[in-house]
């Protein structure tokens, strides 16, 4: 196989949002080391003066709402000869698709536009979910029915904002609009762990190649802080269910919580990307960078399922310093 990798020795990656994910660019240039491979990371941002800028090129652009986002990534694509793109952040994904139609010969391992759509509309997804039979928890379809305590998520909310957990009707004053089209409502479950799983479904095969569960310890923002792996076949199982049950492919990340009180794991979230935390999985031997790369030149990726438990990952912040919009 290193052969084949030869024969497109530079390979130029395209990040959508990439703005933290440093390490994230350093394990695909280390894989891309490893199969003799020279990766180059370019990164599509709103502002010039981003971390990733320490290990990539940022290309400043507009937001992906924007009508012209299409061009603009067209023109990035012929102009910096990418070959593969990948979405960091959830507005992104559906961009990312569109580009997957226009240029198949660029690799971009999401699912399709309707299912990125899909998977972020909260209210939609949980339908979707409980018409599948993927365990959920109780969701209450009109705010007439809704028992204490709840939760609710904005309907096409991300990152832990603006959700609200109510104890009696007093607390529903945070919520903004009508709640019944504004939110997802679900039962609050007090009593659970919360659980991330970092998958990889082959483009070409349909396989999943990893599945790794990681504890959710430590979170701030949204984003893990301190996770660890863990070995559950039972989530394992359902994860995998998951996966092909809704049809995707690519990069996957599930969130899933364990009820402990009624010991069952139940699906909170599905984001078609790469999250943040899934550098613990990686160094557990669930190798995506690699997945990725291999996957890009047509070769299906090798599955890693013999992954380590208990590895423990903890993070910290790191300065970039910028003077004159340059590094020092």
């Amino acid at each position: 196989m290193d052969e084949c990798f030869q024969c497109r020795r530079n390979t130029n990656i395209l990040f959508l949002g990439g703005a933290k994910r440093v390490s994230m660019a350093e394990q695909l240039v280390k894989a891309g080391k490893d199969l003799g491979m020279v990766v180059s990371i370019f990164s599509h941002e709103l502002n010039e003066c981003e971390p990733i800028a320490s290990v990539g090129k940022v290309i400043v652009g507009s937001k992906y709402t924007s009508p012209n986002i299409d061009d603009e990534l067209d023109e990035i694509i012929a102009t910096h000869d990418i070959h593969i793109v990948l979405p960091f952040i959830d507005p992104a994904i559906e961009v990312a698709a569109r580009c997957q139609v226009r240029h198949p010969e660029v690799f971009v391992p999401v699912p399709s536009a309707d299912v990125a759509r899909s998977m972020f509309d909260k209210i939609s997804s949980a339908q979707l979910f409980e018409q599948l039979g993927i365990p959920v928890p109780k969701t209450y379809t009109a705010a007439g029915d809704l028992q204490y305590p709840a939760i609710l998520k904005p309907r096409h909310g991300s990152a832990s904002k603006g959700i609200i957990v109510a104890y009696n009707h007093d607390d529903l004053r945070q919520a903004s609009g009508n709640i019944d089209e504004n939110y997802l409502v679900q039962q609050y479950i007090a009593e659970r762990e919360e659980y991330t799983i970092d998958c990889y479904v082959g483009t070409q095969d349909g396989e999943v190649k990893c599945a790794v569960p990681r504890l959710r310890i430590a979170t701030a923002g949204g984003e893990v802080t301190k996770t660890e792996t863990r070995h559950i076949p039972q989530l394992e199982a359902t994860a995998c269910d998951t996966l092909k049950l809704l049809k995707l492919k690519g990069a996957v990340t599930l969130q899933f919580m364990r009820d402990l009180q009624n010991s069952r794991f139940l699906l909170m979230e599905v984001n078609p990307r790469l999250g943040g935390g899934v550098i613990c999985s990686i160094y557990a031997g669930a190798n995506i960078p690699r997945m990725i790369l291999e996957e890009s030149i047509g070769f299906n990726a090798v599955p890693a399922h013999d992954w380590n438990e208990g590895v423990l990952m903890t993070r910290y912040m790191k300065e970039v310093v910028f003077f004159n919009n340059n590094i020092i």
